[in-house]
């Protein structure tokens, strides 16, 4: 296939751009700078809506990961707003252009567990739960309806609710990483939380046999089956660290470690692969000890 990424220098679009290739299909980045323009890559500019429409009409899919750091802390006013447009402009230029497209190709549009609340206690959160509505509810909720020209003009378009990926270059791991090697990493707040989680390996896997999985549209939530407490996190974290994990990490030193990831944390989401698993999807790290170990591999 040929894919065209957006967001494709993120955490998760590097990683995502190299296993497509790996697997054998044609990649074009879209990049905001003319100097990284290459034969890989097209420039586009999501906050005027530019973008070369022949590169969307080439392509059989899109993916669109585009959005500013969650972790950048404090979120203020004028960073919530870059939050919000920073994944609303992109999806809705790279929407319209789809819609635009005589053979529209399919759109895997970025989202995230953040869609249901930042703190639902013990309810047990499937793709048929009710959405939350504090900001980062708000955030995700925009975010995938941006993306309604592209359902509108017939394009297949899936969303992907991705939960916390595990892997020790970034995302959650990178920053805390360093505190749990020198034994100082332990729960967060009571520890009693339910984390969502989700191996790399497992969510390149996913977004793979999503976008290739033509009968697949709508919301998926993008995380590991396993239910996970902050404190069995904790724990295993330090097992395969071999190091001691008896602190508690307040919340004023959590926001100067993690910034605004630090809400992910200190909330409780216990997200299921419901239609993940509906669908035939196998997790090749079901459990935490395996996403684990694969993630500090």
């Amino acid at each position: 296939m040929q894919v065209v990424v957006g967001g494709a220098s993120g955490f998760l679009g590097t990683a995502l751009v190299a296993h497509l290739r790996a697997q054998g299909h044609g990649v074009t980045r879209l990049v905001r700078d003319e100097r990284q323009v290459r034969d890989d890559a097209s420039l586009w500019d999501p906050r005027t809506g530019r973008i070369d429409q022949i590169v969307i009409d080439r392509a059989d899919a899109v993916v669109n990961l585009s959005g500013a750091s969650i972790g950048h802390w404090p979120r203020t006013s004028s960073y919530k707003r870059e939050l919000m447009r920073s994944r609303v402009d992109p999806t809705t230029t790279l929407a319209r252009a789809i819609a635009g497209s005589d053979d529209p190709p399919v759109l895997l549009s970025g989202s995230a567990m953040g869609i249901y609340g930042s703190n639902r206690g013990d309810d047990v959160l499937t793709e048929e739960s009710e959405l939350g509505d504090d900001f980062p509810a708000q955030i995700a909720t925009k975010w995938e309806a941006a993306a309604q020209p592209a359902v509108d003009a017939g394009a297949r378009v899936v969303f992907l609710r991705t939960a916390l990926v595990l892997e020790q270059s970034g995302g959650l791991l990178g920053p805390i990483l360093p505190l749990f090697k020198l034994g100082l990493g332990g729960r967060l707040g009571n520890g009693r939380q339910h984390m969502a989680l989700v191996s790399m390996t497992d969510w390149l896997r996913a977004v793979t046999f999503l976008l290739e999985n033509k009968d697949a549209s709508g919301p998926y939530n993008i995380v590991m089956p396993a239910d996970v407490t902050n404190s069995q996190f904790t724990a295993a974290l330090g097992d395969v660290l071999h190091r001691p994990t008896v602190m508690t990490a307040p919340r004023f030193a959590l926001r100067g470690v993690l910034g605004g990831m630090a809400n992910d944390l200190l909330g409780s989401i216990r997200l299921q692969p419901a239609r993940l698993r509906e669908a035939g999807f196998e997790f090749e790290h079901a459990d935490l000890e395996s996403a684990m170990r694969s993630a500090l591999a």
